[in-house]
């Protein structure tokens, strides 16, 4: 086949392991290519990775791809279809060219490498801005993983703000299926803010199929008015990324994706890795500390449903809880607690003081979330069967870098704080009922609606 050639649609079929377990000759001969052998995983990488994210969002996803070939590009235009125990692959648009060196590639096509070498992370969604890919950074920044957050509309992860002129560039962008660029956001559950920008993803039907992204950190308002640095910002940016290398090589090394390695060797890195989630948590909690003592911190007041809040919550931490034995008795898809706050920033304290309930519940224990009415409040319940908090102690762990026990592994001592100062400032309050032996009951309020 010639360098420029082109073919009709190549199909294969990805089994629910990955592996190709049927492939048309063209797509065939290059997995074998790549190193792949017959009925083994697809292994070319573009189209692999298609492939479990089609299975992951459990819709089709259609994506341009460039895989290696030797001396040769191949431009594809790949479409994959989950069904109930594969998917199905349809690539076509399949284009062969000599491999070109960076220099040589227009300008014009460089607008998503740019935007890379800028950013602090990137993200992609589809043409409903649901998002199909995003950075592990982002993921880390408000404790989620990147598999959860895909799936989840862009707008649950940024609160997209008014730029300089009153005006919101990526809904104008949507709108015309154009690139943009400074779109002022916050991300939700950290306080920090990023400018983003983005080029339109077109299919192989010339179609506009999504956005390619990016987002900066933005400087805050003190540096923009010369009052000098925004500590937690700088800490955040300076830290994120090489912790989040640190973490990600650790857990590689200590999953023996190569064979088993010495048991030492392999402690040791799921240590090095534990130590590195502790940093980010650390970072995170730093970041929303300086969010929460500006003069200026006003979370949002929106209608919200607090038993949805919880489930949400619940959940997300339905993992950390299994891993513990622990089981989370959580509200009824039916219950329903109509408050007034910040989602981000409610679901952002409920996940604190259910991680702290699951730490603190024995193996084979429960945790229970109750909703109430009282009054003008709607109260969350979080209760535990730890080992319950002293009366004099119960104060003092609200208060920044404060624990029960300060030898105990666990958390920074900040989740606490930041907590109740959240909630304080959407105008409601975190108590704690608690004695030793009979576990604690946390009640957070919000104002009812």
């Amino acid at each position: 086949m010639s360098k420029a050639a082109e073919m009709e649609a190549v199909r294969g079929r990805v089994d629910a392991e990955g592996r190709l377990v049927a492939a048309d000759p063209a797509l065939a001969a290059l997995h074998l290519r790549a190193g792949g052998r017959e009925g083994g995983a697809l292994a070319v990488p573009q189209i692999a990775a298609l492939s479990r994210l089609a299975r992951r969002l459990g819709i089709a996803v259609s994506r341009p791809a460039i895989a290696a070939d030797g001396a040769r590009d191949i431009d594809l235009w790949v479409r994959a279809v989950p069904a109930e125990d594969h998917v199905d692959l349809t690539i076509t648009g399949w284009t062969e060219r000599p491999a070109a060196p960076a220099k040589d590639v227009p300008p014009a096509d460089r607008e998503a490498d740019f935007l890379r070498a800028a950013a602090d992370w990137m993200w992609e969604t589809d043409e409903t801005l649901r998002i199909t890919a995003i950075s592990g950074a982002a993921a880390a920044a408000i404790g989620r993983s990147a598999e959860q957050l895909v799936g989840e509309p862009l707008n649950r992860l940024f609160r997209f703000r008014e730029d300089e002129e009153g005006s919101l560039p990526i809904l104008a962008a949507l709108a015309e299926q154009k690139k943009f660029e400074g779109q002022p956001a916050e991300l939700g559950g950290s306080g920090a803010r990023y400018l983003l920008g983005g080029v339109p993803l077109i299919d192989g039907g010339g179609r506009f199929a999504g956005f390619r992204g990016s987002a900066t950190a933005a400087p805050v308002e003190a540096e923009i008015a010369g009052e000098g640095p925004a500590f937690g910002e700088r800490l955040d940016r300076a830290l994120r990324m090489p912790l989040d290398r640190i973490i990600a090589s650790a857990e590689s090394i200590g999953a023996e994706p190569e064979g088993p390695l010495q048991r030492d060797y392999a402690d040791y890195a799921r240590d090095i890795a534990a130590a590195g989630r502790h940093l980010l948590s650390l970072v995170d909690d730093l970041v929303d500390l300086q969010a929460v003592e500006r003069p200026d911190f006003r979370p949002a007041a929106e209608p919200i449903d607090l038993a949805d809040i919880a489930r949400r919550a619940a959940g997300l931490l339905s993992v950390r809880a299994a891993n513990r034995n622990v089981r989370i008795d959580r509200p009824g898809e039916d219950e329903a607690l109509e408050a007034t706050g910040d989602f981000t920033r409610a679901l952002q304290i409920l996940m604190n003081l259910l991680t702290n309930a699951i730490r603190y519940s024995p193996e084979g224990g429960a945790v229970w979330i109750r909703t109430e009415r009282e009054g003008d409040l709607a109260c969350l319940i979080v209760a535990d069967q730890g080992k319950g908090i002293a009366p004099e102690d119960q104060e003092r762990i609200f208060d920044k870098f404060e624990r029960v026990d300060q030898n105990e592994p666990g958390g920074t001592g900040l989740g606490l704080y930041i907590a109740r100062r959240l909630a304080r400032a959407m105008g409601g309050d975190i108590s704690l009922d608690s004695a030793p032996g009979q576990g604690a009951r946390f009640t957070f309020t919000l104002p009812a609606r």
